[in-house]
C-alpha cells in the first residue's frame, strides 16, 4: 500500500476543513516529505518508525521531535479514520519527552518606551507618503503591545474586522480559531483611525487593514524587517523580534494581577498550560522586587555573639 499518495488529500482536508493555519500546513507538509524520504517505504513496518524517531533524537531539539512526531500521529490517525489503515502503528510506539522550561524572552519596560518614543519623535507630515507609511509602522507596533497579537495575526487583519469606533478587532487564530481584541487607548486608537483615514483607498482595494507601499498585503517578513531598522535607530541593542511584544504583553498583564485565564483569552492558547509560562517569568520579577525592595534590607539586626 502506498500510504504517500495521501499525503495531498490530507493536507487539503487540513487546510479546507480543519481550517489549519499556512505556518501549520507548511510545517506539516515538511515533515511527512522528510519521513517519507528517510524510511524510502510507501509502507513503513514499525522497525522503521523507530529508527526515524530515533534519527529525529539524533538530529533535533527535543522541541522540534515532539512536534514531528506529532505531525507523523496525526497522519496516520487520518489514514486509520479513513479505513485506510487498519491501526495507526504510533499508538503502540512510547516516546518519552524529558520536559524542559524554556521562559520566553521579553522586552524591558524601559526598552519599549525607548522605541515608542523615538517611532514617535519620527512624525514628518512634510510629505503625505512619508506619513502614512509612518503611521502605518507606529500603528503596527502600538497593536502588537496593545493586543499580545501574533505577527501573521496582525499582518491578516482584514478591513471589515477593525472597528474603529468601540476599537474592537477580529482576527483569526492558530488552526483558524477566531476571537477579538480591543484596542483601549484612546492615543492608539487616534492613530488606528488617523492611519485609515490616509490609507483608506489601498485598504479597501487590498482587503487588508495593513498595507504595504504598494498597496498590498503587509506582510509578516516586511513587518519583522520594519522592527528591526527602527529598533536600531532607536539605538537598542537587544535583538527584538515581533513575538517578543507578545511574551512581554502576557509576562506585565500577569505581574499587574490579572488572571491567567483572562490572558489565556486574550492570547488564544487552547490550553492554560501554555500561558502559566508567564507565570514563572513574572515570579523571577517578584523575586528582583525582594531582592531590592524588601523593607528587611532597611532593618539593622544585629545577632548575638
Amino acid at each position: 500500500m502506498n500510504l504517500k499518495i495521501y499525503v495531498k488529500p490530507y493536507l487539503e482536508y487540513c487546510e479546507f476543513r480543519k481550517e489549519l493555519d499556512r505556518n501549520t500546513l507548511k510545517a506539516y507538509r515538511i515533515d511527512l516529505r522528510q519521513f517519507f524520504e528517510y524510511v524510502k517505504e510507501n509502507n513503513p513496518e514499525r522497525n522503521k518508525l523507530e529508527d526515524y524517531i530515533t534519527e529525529l533524537h539524533r538530529k533535533y531539539k527535543q522541541k522540534t521531535v515532539k512536534r514531528k512526531i506529532a505531525s507523523l500521529k496525526a497522519y496516520y490517525n487520518y489514514l486509520e479514520e479513513r479505513e485506510i489503515l487498519d491501526g495507526n502503528p504510533f499508538r503502540k510506539i512510547k516516546v518519552r519527552f524529558k520536559e524542559t522550561v524554556n521562559l520566553p524572552r521579553i522586552i524591558p519596560r524601559e526598552e519599549i518606551e525607548q522605541l515608542l518614543n523615538y517611532m514617535y519623535a519620527q512624525e514628518d507630515r512634510s510629505s503625505e507618503k512619508v506619513f502614512k507609511y509612518w503611521l502605518r509602522d507606529i500603528a503596527v507596533i502600538e497593536i502588537f503591545f496593545a493586543t499580545g497579537a501574533r505577527v501573521y495575526e496582525v499582518s491578516n487583519i482584514r478591513a471589515e474586522a477593525v472597528n474603529l469606533n468601540t476599537g474592537r478587532i477580529r482576527i483569526m487564530g492558530k488552526g483558524g480559531k477566531e476571537r477579538y481584541l480591543q484596542i483601549v487607548e484612546p492615543e492608539i486608537l487616534d492613530i488606528l483611525k488617523n492611519y485609515y483615514e490616509m490609507n483608506a483607498e489601498e485598504i479597501n482595494k487590498s482587503g487588508f487593514f495593513l498595507v504595504n507601499n504598494h498597496g498590498g498585503r503587509y506582510s509578516e517578513q516586511s513587518i519583522r524587517l520594519m522592527l528591526k531598522k527602527y529598533t536600531r535607530l532607536a539605538g537598542i541593542k537587544r535583538n527584538i523580534t515581533p513575538h517578543m511584544f507578545r511574551h512581554s504583553f502576557a509576562t506585565y498583564l500577569i505581574e499587574e494581577g490579572v488572571d491567567v485565564s483572562c490572558v489565556q483569552q486574550i492570547l488564544g492558547h487552547s490550553s492554560i498550560k501554555t500561558t502559566q509560562i508567564y507565570i514563572h517569568i513574572a515570579a523571577r520579577k517578584q523575586a528582583e522586587i525582594l531582592r531590592e525592595r524588601h523593607p528587611r534590607k532597611q532593618m539593622r539586626i544585629v545577632r548575638a555573639a
